[in-house]
């Protein structure tokens, strides 16, 4: 074993830096044995160095993250600090400097992944980020390496710990989901502003790395279509439990059946029990992934938190390593396929629409009429009245969202549909 150690830099020491240094330190003997050589804190950058951090030694601290990753014996820089800037700047200035990047900025990749490969692959260092979609599940290692041989057709998953909790709150309890998200926070699932999570803004990020590495093709948070959760009602828990269905907040990138195109989205869908996905409860993730040679798998586990986030940061960290003793890299971006993103309007997949409508006569023909001549196909239709209004649910066949948002369009104009209540999505049939 090689005695000079290989020297970390660390960009935060938050809920994830804090157990990074940790695990750094209580399993140095285990990490050097699989490495071929110690590996040491050089240096932790913190915005409030006052601040106790036990187990760190004080004289590693600094404010001035730059001079750290300025260095210039620094192997490896661990960014955990989050945010576009500084940490775009410090992770290029990192590369400059002769050090390699693992980091856990989902935000970042998800903008600038392809300048950040770039600069790594110019600089000749290696860029790694397991950790920055769904924690500890190893998931960016299996797509880009063990299915390297394989064609992605499908990946879809429940990406985001604090809705599924809310979700899966609202499915079990009844509860709506302002009370769900009331309990998300008081026990620290959701953030005091959960804008990020419960509005996609989180699992859209990840959606546009997982596209990319899935696909072999540039995908920026920019084009993955996002819609939010605030919108799902308890009414739509029993109308999916009446489907044999429930609802979770998914990320669904996918290629064309052509193989010409792909798409990425985000929002609140239908599923039935019966898939994989409908059983991953709390705060969990889980990815399901379809390609044409290993078929279906699922990778599951805990999407978030200090201990498994930082699980994630410390497997790469031991890769980055060994890669550096060896003289090498790993592989870096893959986006030869080049294949362009596809708008939300040609996405295909069956609805479930909630309209809430006059009850007479002849309003069920009238809104089959304007499903008809937006050739969407009904598959079925479940209507309750009530003094004078009625409840009517229509689920579709497969049909594309261009077509089914012409068609509300239109029920909006019906002088017998009161209002639009709701519409869902049905995915994994």
């Amino acid at each position: 074993m090689r005695t000079r150690p290989l020297k970390v830099a660390l960009l935060g020491c938050g809920v994830v830096g804090s157990e990074v240094a940790r695990i750094m330190t209580t399993h140095a003997d285990d990490l050097a044995a699989r490495i071929g050589a110690p590996v040491e804190l050089a240096g932790v950058a913190v915005r409030r160095p006052s601040k106790v951090r036990e187990g760190i030694d004080p004289a590693l601290v600094t404010t001035d993250a730059t001079a750290l990753v300025k260095r210039g014996d620094i192997d490896v820089v661990v960014e955990v600090i989050g945010g576009i800037e500084p940490a775009r700047t410090l992770i290029t200035t990192a590369f400059e400097h002769g050090a390699s990047v693992v980091s856990a900025n989902k935000a970042l990749l998800a903008q600038d992944g392809a300048a950040l490969h770039a600069a790594a692959d110019e600089n000749g260092k290696d860029l790694y980020y397991e950790a920055a979609v769904a924690g500890a599940i190893p998931l960016i290692r299996p797509l880009r390496e063990s299915l390297a041989g394989d064609k992605i057709n499908r990946v879809m998953g429940i990406v985001n710990g604090t809705t599924n909790f809310i979700l899966d709150k609202m499915d079990s309890t009844g509860a709506g989901y302002q009370e769900a998200l009331d309990e998300a926070t008081a026990l620290g699932y959701a953030e005091a502003d959960p804008t990020a999570d419960v509005e996609g803004f989180d699992a859209a990020a990840k959606a546009a790395i997982l596209a990319g590495i899935a696909f072999h093709t540039r995908v920026r948070l920019d084009d993955v279509y996002r819609e939010g959760m605030a919108e799902v009602t308890a009414a739509d828990f029993r109308s999916a439990k009446e489907m044999g269905c429930t609802i979770k907040l998914l990320a669904i990138c996918e290629r064309s059946k052509d193989g010409a195109s792909v798409t990425a989205r985000v929002h609140p869908a239908m599923i039935p029990l019966t898939h994989p996905l409908a059983s991953v409860r709390g705060a969990y993730n889980a990815v399901f992934v379809e390609s044409d040679a290993a078929g279906q798998l699922m990778f599951y586990g805990p999407g978030a938190g200090g201990a498994p986030t930082a699980s994630a940061v410390l497997g790469d960290l031991v890769a980055v390593c060994r890669n550096r003793l060896n003289g090498a890299t790993g592989p870096g971006e893959s986006a030869y396929a080049a294949l362009p993103v596809s708008p939300m309007g040609e996405v295909v997949t069956r609805y479930h629409i909630s309209l809430d409508v006059a009850d007479k006569p002849g309003v069920l023909a009238q809104v089959a009429t304007v499903f008809a001549e937006h050739g969407v196909s009904i598959d079925t239709v479940r209507q309750q009245g009530k003094d004078g209004e009625a409840a009517l649910v229509v689920v579709t066949h497969r049909a594309s969202d261009a077509s089914l948002s012409g068609t509300v369009e239109a029920l909006r104009k019906l002088d017998t549909v009161r209002g639009v209540a709701s519409i869902m999505r049905v995915e994994g049939e």
